[in-house]
């Protein structure tokens, strides 16, 4: 008992000073959560190779999936538990059963910083339907496994599936019986993605008066109406210092909040939300990117940070806007987030500053009478092709030094 007062304490030290400090941590759930959206899983020597890179970027909890659920997940688990350093966390899912928890620990055993992360649905609507138990039932339920789980390591996350269509009366007590029992961080998940941002930001206040100081409050949305990361931050701002969240915001139906997303609007917005990670930013595109690799499935090209459009221009004014200054229409650099530069993608919208910038980077020097003429002829292509190449400028400037019509 002693040595739980002792952990309880510093758990209590260490919450405070993340609090005064802003920091909030990152649970990185894509080898777990977003693993399981169609098309997206990945076997052991995947996942591995995936880890190592999150690690990289510097994410503070690394959920590697959930033992129980097959021997290819346990392998996972714990060939990704092997592998890590002593600088992040570990974490195995583990439904609120005695045999998921054992599993977990079993997987979990080579990690230096190993977390049981255990759950139980809340709502009524699951009780009733889904689990078929009474409150009193699953709060006997949630007291048990956080102490099973807690007597095999000594971090032990518990989250109330549904949470946000949860009585909130229930909800609050549902986490004290999981404080009460010995868990350290409490996950309150948007797990349909029901809630919208006010909404969630007060069930984060209440939970915090209900079981007060120390525990860590943990947030994990999903995507369905489009507010997963809006979610997520405005649960950061009313008092949650831990936000689960996958590369690219893969995971079930519409996907979790995208980790690149919430770390570059706390980077951006720092002067609105004084909050920061440990995440090296610049590492987000290559680590978007080996994401896209490894599960063969690439980003949507608007997607926000790491996206093939994120940094691309068509329209005229805004080319000429990036070419004089890019903060004029880029609020954050390409670079920033380990993208190379931004890109000037050539249409019907682009101007001539544009085209005299592309020109120059293929080599060719025009004079103002040649960019003009240049400049019309790309006009009236740009008019019958959607995407002007670099070959297509080749051939213009070929055409016009013979004198002839623009051939394209």
């Amino acid at each position: 008992m002693a040595g739980r007062t002792s952990l309880e304490g510093l758990a209590l030290m260490a919450w405070r000073q993340n609090l005064a400090e802003g920091r909030v941590k990152i649970f990185d759930t894509t080898l777990r959560d977003g693993e399981q959206s169609p098309g997206c899983s990945m076997n052991t020597l995947e996942k591995k190779k995936m880890a190592r890179q999150l690690e990289e970027l510097g994410v503070d909890i690394i959920e590697a999936g959930f033992p129980i659920a097959s021997e290819g997940d346990f392998e996972a688990v714990h060939g990704v538990s092997a592998q890590a350093g002593g600088a992040v966390t570990i974490a195995a899912l583990a439904r609120a059963s005695q045999a998921d928890i054992e599993r977990a620990a079993k997987a979990l055993e080579p990690a230096h910083i190993p977390r049981i992360h255990v759950f139980l649905a809340s709502s009524d609507i699951h009780l009733e339907h889904k689990l078929r138990m009474t409150r009193q039932q699953a709060l006997d339920r949630i007291g048990e496994s956080v102490r099973k789980a807690r007597s095999l390591v000594e971090d032990v996350e518990f989250s109330c599936e549904d949470s946000t269509r949860t009585d909130r009366g229930y909800l609050c007590e549902s986490f004290r019986v999981a404080v009460e029992a010995g868990a350290t961080t409490l996950n309150i998940p948007d797990t349909v993605g029901y809630t919208m941002p006010g909404e969630y930001a007060q069930i984060v206040r209440d939970v915090r008066k209900a079981v007060g100081e120390g525990p860590t409050l943990s947030v994990h949305c999903h995507d369905d109406l489009g507010m997963a990361v809006a979610n997520s931050l405005a649960a950061v701002d009313a008092g949650a210092r831990q936000v689960e969240c996958t590369i690219n915001g893969i995971g079930e139906r519409a996907g979790n909040a995208a980790l690149e997303e919430i770390v570059m609007a706390l980077r951006v917005r720092h002067d609105l939300m004084p909050y920061h990670t440990g995440v090296k930013n610049e590492l987000l595109y290559p680590t978007s990117q080996l994401l896209s690799e490894i599960i063969e499935v690439s980003v949507q090209p608007n997607k926000a940070i790491v996206g093939r459009n994120a940094f691309a221009h068509e329209a005229g004014i805004h080319q000429d806007g990036v070419l004089k200054h890019a903060l004029t229409y880029e609020i954050m650099t390409p670079q920033s987030v380990g993208v190379p530069t931004n890109r000037l993608v050539l249409g019907k919208h682009s101007g001539r500053h544009a085209l005299q910038k592309r020109y120059e980077e293929l080599g060719y020097r025009l004079d103002p009478g040649q960019l003009n003429e240049m400049y019309r002829r790309f006009v009236e292509l740009a008019d019958r092709k959607k995407l002007i190449l670099d070959e297509d400028l080749v051939r213009m400037v070929h055409y016009l030094e013979q004198g002839l019509p623009t051939g394209v």
